[in-house]
C-alpha cells in the first residue's frame, strides 16, 4: 500500500497532465498517457515492497579477505550476482523508512529529492538483467560507477534536508535511528559495490577494498597533515600531532570508514585547542594519539588540551546537527574553524560533504557501531578531551561485523 507522501507525488504529477490533454490531439493523447503510466509505474512502491520484505544478505568481512580467486575469473562473477540481489533489497528497506517519516519532515524538497534518488536507483538496479557472463558483469560494473558517482552527495543533501526541517521534528529518537541506519546502510553499500569493483584491478597488498596489511599510524599522520592544512588555512596556527603507542601494529582492515573517522575527531581535536589558546597561539599543546593494538581489538585514543566539554554540551555531543562551532566569537578567528572553513559554501581545502552540518561526530559514532565498534568520549571540563575508537580485527580470530 501506498503512503500518503507517495500518493501526493504521483497525484501532483499526473493532475497537471490531465488538464494539458484536453487541448491536444489524439496522438498526443496517446504519449501523454504513455509517460502519465511511465511516472505511475516510478512511484509505484510494489516492487519495492516485495523486496523490502525480504532479508538483507550481510557479508563478513573475513569471508571477503579469504574468498578464493579463480582462475577462470568465476568468483568477480559470483560477486556481481551477489550484488545483483542483494542491492535492490537494501534500497528497498531505505525507501520504506523514508515512507515512514513523520509527513511533515517528508515533505522536505531536499528529503523528497533523496526520497527520489532512492526509488531511482532501485529502478535501475531491478531493471538491469540477470548477469550471466562476463559482458554482462562489465556492464553491471559501469552501473555501479555511475550510481557512485552521482549519489556522492546523498548525506549532504540529507543534512541540509534536516537540518531545514528540524523545527519540526518531535521524535528526536526517531530522526536519529532513521538517519543512523540510513548512513549505516549507505556505508554498507558503498563498500560492497566498491570492494566488487576493486577486486578487478588486483592491486598488490590489498584484497578488493581490505587492506592486508593496514597500518593505523600511517592513516594517523595522513589525517593529522590534512587537519592540520585545514587548521592554518584558517588560524594561520595548528597544534602538532604525536602518535605513539603500537606504531608498527599491523593487520588486515577497511581502511575507508576508519578515515572519516579520524578527520573528524582531529579536526574537532585542533579546533578546541586552537580556540581555547587564542591568548597564546604561539605555544599549541600538542595532540597526541596512542595506537592500543592486541588479540581481540585496536584502539586509537586521541587527546587535546582543548579546555574539554562544557558541562551542559556533554550530553548533546552525539546529536545530529549540534554542534558547537563558532561558539567562540572573536575578530581573528570569525566564529571558529568549524564555524566558517566547515561551511559547505566556503571555498578553498576545506569545503567539502558533511561540514558544518553537525554531523561529523554522530555519523563518527553510528559509523563506529556498525562496524561493531564502539567510539567514547571522555573529558574533563578545564583540561580536554580524551576520544576512544575501539574496532574489533577481522582476521577470523574473533567474531567480526557484517557488512
Amino acid at each position: 500500500m501506498t503512503s500518503k507522501l507517495t500518493r501526493i507525488l504521483v497525484q501532483t504529477s499526473t493532475v497537471p497532465n490531465a488538464i494539458y490533454l484536453q487541448s491536444r490531439t489524439k496522438s498526443d493523447h496517446l504519449k501523454t498517457n504513455e509517460r502519465t503510466k511511465s511516472m505511475s509505474s516510478y512511484y509505484n512502491q510494489s516492487a519495492i515492497d516485495s523486496a523490502a520484505k525480504k532479508a538483507s544478505v550481510r557479508l563478513v568481512p573475513t569471508t571477503m579477505l579469504y574468498a578464493g580467486k579463480s582462475t577462470d575469473g568465476l568468483h568477480i562473477l559470483r560477486s556481481a550476482q551477489y550484488l545483483h540481489k542483494e542491492l535492490p533489497v537494501r534500497i528497498a528497506h531505505r525507501v520504506v523508512a523514508f515512507r515512514n517519516l513523520p509527513f511533515i519532515v517528508g515533505c522536505n524538497p531536499t528529503i523528497i529529492s533523496v526520497h527520489e534518488m532512492y526509488i531511482k536507483a532501485f529502478q535501475m538496479l531491478t531493471e538491469f538483467p540477470e548477469i550471466k557472463n562476463f559482458e554482462d558483469e562489465a556492464r553491471y560494473c559501469r552501473l555501479l560507477r555511475k550510481l557512485l558517482d552521482d549519489y556522492r552527495d546523498v548525506v549532504t543533501m540529507l543534512a541540509e534536508g534536516f537540518k531545514e526541517s528540524s523545527k519540526h521534528i518531535e521524535d528526536k529518537a526517531m530522526i536519529k535511528t532513521f538517519i543512523d541506519r540510513t548512513l549505516t546502510s549507505r556505508l554498507g553499500i558503498r563498500m560492497l559495490a566498491e570492494h566488487h569493483l576493486a577486486i578487478h584491478d588486483d592491486k598488490p597488498g590489498f584484497k578488493g577494498i581490505i587492506c592486508v596489511n593496514f597500518q593505523p599510524r600511517k592513516l594517523i599522520e595522513r589525517r593529522a597533515d590534512f587537519a592540520r592544512g585545514l587548521c592554518e588555512y584558517k588560524y594561520g596556527k595548528a597544534p602538532n600531532v604525536k602518535v605513539n603507542g603500537h606504531l608498527n601494529a599491523t593487520f588486515p582492515y577497511i581502511a575507508q570508514p576508519i578515515d572519516y573517522i579520524l578527520g573528524e575527531l582531529l579536526k574537532n581535536g585542533m579546533r578546541a585547542t586552537v580556540e581555547s589558546h587564542l591568548d597564546n597561539p604561539n605555544s599549541l599543546p600538542d595532540i597526541v594519539v596512542t595506537i592500543a593494538n592486541n588479540d581481540v581489538d585496536f584502539i586509537i585514543r586521541i587527546s587535546d588540551r582543548g579546555g574539554g566539554i562544557p558541562h551542559e554540551h556533554s550530553s548533546k555531543v552525539f546529536e545530529y546537527h549540534f554542534t558547537t562551532s563558532g561558539s567562540v566569537v572573536d575578530e581573528r578567528v570569525d566564529g571558529g574553524l568549524f564555524g566558517e572553513v566547515m561551511n559547505p559554501s566556503s571555498k578553498g581545502p576545506a569545503a567539502g560533504p558533511m561540514h558544518g552540518f553537525g554531523f561529523g561526530l554522530p555519523a563518527s559514532k553510528a559509523y563506529a557501531e556498525y562496524l561493531g565498534g564502539k567510539l567514547s568520549i571522555e573529558s574533563m571540563q578545564g583540561i580536554g578531551t580524551d576520544v576512544y575508537l575501539r574496532l574489533s580485527h577481522i582476521d577470523g580470530k574473533c567474531e567480526s561485523f557484517r557488512i
